[in-house]
């Protein structure tokens, strides 16, 4: 298997760069419009820009669509997420189009497509104390779409983020061209009937 000096299978960049590529040209009139709903309901910034942990632990800028209003209500109270979250942000969540902007963090190497996605850094630090095993997440790059993704729902408790690990702990130990397709696959099916599993 041929790798680059990243560790990364030359075989496996060279698809995320096509994909990358033709996808931001495929998409980009859905890019647009949703970066004009974004604008005209959230207002700037549009994107959504946050560090998270990428491979080896190095620290990347991950780019999403924005869903979420001010974090501080008028009276300047810390609000949560589930009352930040708005309509439109609810509904780019529910198709996933609020990750497409991170087709950029594939075509800069930062991400994959596939691989297990990327988390903040605090739940990084903290879950990785928790549990055994968590830090091996970033010995590939963190990907759009995973096996964790396709095969279990959103994280709401530890159990289901015990439960992820060990598909994405599964998808390193079999990573291959055949395994990403397939996670690809089923990608579209559960994002096309609305049972996307992503954070």
């Amino acid at each position: 298997m041929n790798l680059l000096p990243s560790g990364i299978p030359l075989s496996k960049r060279l698809l995320d760069l096509f994909a990358a590529v033709i996808g931001l040209v495929l998409v980009s009139p859905v890019l647009l419009v949703t970066a004009l709903l974004v604008g005209i309901f959230h207002g700037r910034p549009v994107l959504f820009r946050q560090m998270r942990p990428g491979y080896r632990s190095a620290l990347f800028t991950v780019y999403k669509f924005r869903t979420m209003n001010d974090s501080r209500d008028w009276q300047g109270n810390l609000l949560p997420d589930e009352q930040r979250l708005t309509r439109l942000g609810r509904i780019l969540r529910a198709t996933s189009l609020d990750e497409l902007p991170e087709l950029i963090n594939v075509l800069k190497g930062e991400m994959s497509l596939v691989g297990p996605r990327p988390e903040r850094p605090y739940f990084v630090e903290t879950l990785s104390k928790e549990i055994p095993y968590y830090q091996r997440r970033l010995k590939v790059r963190p990907g759009i779409t995973g096996w964790a993704q396709v095969k279990h729902k959103y994280d709401e408790s530890i159990e289901d983020v015990k439960i992820k690990l060990r598909y994405d702990l599964f998808y390193i130990e079999n990573m291959s061209l055949r395994m990403d397709f397939k996670i690809l696959t089923r990608t579209i099916f559960v994002v096309i009937f609305g049972q996307g599993h992503y954070n």
